[in-house]
């Protein structure tokens, strides 16, 4: 889990950001205690996989949002979804528990992982994720995050959430 890889991308792309340090936080719980000073839409990333195992999604949503995994399953015409293992999460996005991000698709050059994302997001002046690693979060324009995915080349499919 290399931080500084991001930022370096972040610079690449000529993306500016906002980072704000914090003590490590494995849960959105833990994380809303240090969000009262940081602007924008908090998601919250869920890994996931397909039964077979040879399909990865991950899945950004809104952090008050819940979903359904088994209805997310049928309307993507996916055998159930579960979560993935801390083992495939390393092995797919080069993460850690507790630090699951958008950003670690820099790590997935086969772009194996599918992108789901909330439709609401867009709506969203800023979105707010962890730089791969739990001790800090960084905020960008939604319409950056657009520009990293689009760098990144992973499939992306916009979902509803209610």
């Amino acid at each position: 889990m290399d931080e500084a890889k991001v930022f370096e991308v972040l610079k690449r792309l000529d993306i500016p950001y906002v980072r704000h340090d914090h003590p490590p936080v494995y849960t959105v719980e833990q994380a809303e205690e240090h969000w009262e000073e940081i602007q924008g839409a908090h998601c919250k990333n869920i890994f996931a996989r397909n039964k077979k195992g040879n399909r990865h999604f991950l899945i950004i949503i809104e952090h008050k949002k819940r979903i359904d995994l088994k209805t997310l399953s049928m309307r993507l015409g996916q055998s159930r979804l579960s979560f993935a293992s801390p083992e495939r999460l390393k092995r797919y996005l080069g993460l850690e528990p507790g630090a699951v991000s958008p950003f670690g698709l820099i790590n997935d050059r086969d772009h194996e992982v599918q992108v789901l994302i909330d439709e609401d997001l867009k709506k969203a002046k800023t979105v707010n994720f962890h730089p791969n690693v739990n001790t800090a979060t960084v905020g960008i324009s939604f319409s950056d995050f657009s520009k990293f995915l689009k760098d990144c080349g992973n499939p992306l499919v916009f979902i509803m959430v209610p």
